[in-house]
């Protein structure tokens, strides 16, 4: 018989960083983000063309899309998958496994043009592994509904290979980066889908509150639909009008489903306010693309594309993973004055990494700079201030 997951998880007598999948690969996922988006920024601002051995610009994307990025939903799906399925948690020595090939996977592409087939198979080994233990883990427990984020994670696997393959062979890696992008982006549209109105009603509730999030229905799979299709549309040829067209209507219905939570009346609690903070990114970030794609000159590819990333993925990630770690460290689930600095750091560091670009134009470099070190501080002071709390046991 299947052992109990309840009574394994109190029978757990290891470290506790190991005790949850959210544990290790939020702290370090974290730490690694404060300190690549630096080593890009110093990089890019002397001129240098490399970091390690590998071209600085592929760097910076690989590592922090398959690197941060993919840290933070490893966490989250591990500690996750086994709610909705009932399942038993990798915990001790499997997710000290698992943890130890993403940590080894940052190592390789330091030292990726040295050997860059090898690199490319270290580094490639932990999505393909985590992709597997999720698909085992949702099909095992029946739980069919969660197959598309299965299927997400497969993708970005298979968007890693497909970076690392172009890297060795000399060809174009945008392909993989934007399957990657476009991977996480309908992550967000879809758990984020979730998350943010179920925790605002029940925030809502608990106050008394009768003006709530409308229930998920068919505007909601209609506004997945239009983003799935403009996000494919722009990765088979990111410059055309069509996909423009396609990326504007999906901004259009993910802000209406936006608003259609009332995270206006969330103001009091920034730990639920900040989750439609970082949704808000994703439409934005959707029309910028289009916008993009139709009119490159005034809204610059750069800036739409680091709307996505630096604004939806790097929010969401932190509104996630500051309430998961309050949480599930048996404390309250409540903002103090640390948690409120992060939130603050890292939208003003998106929202200058996107302007700096359509309202500098050639003295944005500075600017640029200076987002960054705000976005870095962000999760900089994760670490310090929630570090403590995924090191140690629960209360």
């Amino acid at each position: 018989m299947p052992r109990d997951p309840i009574a394994a998880r109190r029978e757990y007598a290891g470290p506790a960083l190991f005790s949850y999948g959210f544990r290790p690969f939020f702290l370090f996922g974290a730490l690694w983000a404060a300190l690549a988006a630096p080593i890009w920024m110093g990089v890019f601002l002397s001129g240098g063309a490399t970091v390690g051995t590998a071209p600085a610009l592929a760097w910076h994307v690989h590592e922090m899309v398959f690197g941060f990025l993919a840290a933070i939903i490893a966490g989250f799906l591990l500690t996750a998958v086994p709610n909705w399925t009932g399942g038993l948690a990798v915990m001790g020595g499997r997710l000290a496994g698992l943890f130890g090939l993403w940590a080894a996977g940052r190592a390789a592409m330091l030292a990726q043009g040295a050997a860059p087939v090898a690199a490319a198979i270290v580094d490639s080994a932990f999505l393909v592994l985590f992709a597997a233990m999720i698909w085992r883990e949702v099909l095992l427990g029946g739980n069919r509904r969660n197959a598309p984020v299965c299927a997400l994670t497969s993708l970005l696997a298979l968007a890693n290979i497909g970076f690392h393959a172009a890297l060795i062979t000399g060809a174009d890696w945008r392909a993989a980066q934007g399957a990657a992008i476009a991977a996480v982006a309908m992550l967000i549209a879809l758990i984020g889908g979730r998350i943010t109105p179920s925790f605002t009603r029940n925030w809502m509730t608990q106050r008394g509150m009768s003006d709530l999030p409308a229930a998920m229905g068919a505007f909601d799979a209609g506004a997945l639909a239009a983003a799935g299709a403009g996000l494919l549309a722009w990765i088979l040829a990111p410059m055309d009008w069509f996909a423009g067209a396609l990326l504007l209507i999906a901004g259009a219905m993910h802000a209406i489903r936006l608003a259609r939570w009332k995270g206006w009346h969330t103001t009091a609690e920034p730990l639920v306010t900040i989750l439609h903070v970082g949704y808000a990114w994703l439409p934005l970030g959707l029309v910028l693309m289009g916008a993009s794609a139709i009119a490159p000159g005034p809204v610059p590819a750069s800036a739409a594309l680091h709307a996505l990333t630096a604004g939806a993925m790097g929010t969401m990630t932190l509104a996630v993973m500051t309430r998961a770690t309050l949480g599930h460290t048996g404390r309250d689930r409540a903002a103090d004055a640390w948690t409120r600095l992060i939130y603050g750091l890292v939208v003003a560091g998106a929202l200058i990494r996107v302007l700096a670009p359509i309202a500098l134009g050639a003295g944005q470099y500075a600017a640029l700079g200076a987002g960054a070190a705000l976005w870095s501080a962000a999760f900089a002071v994760f670490v310090l201030r929630y570090g403590p709390m995924l090191v140690a046991p629960r209360r």
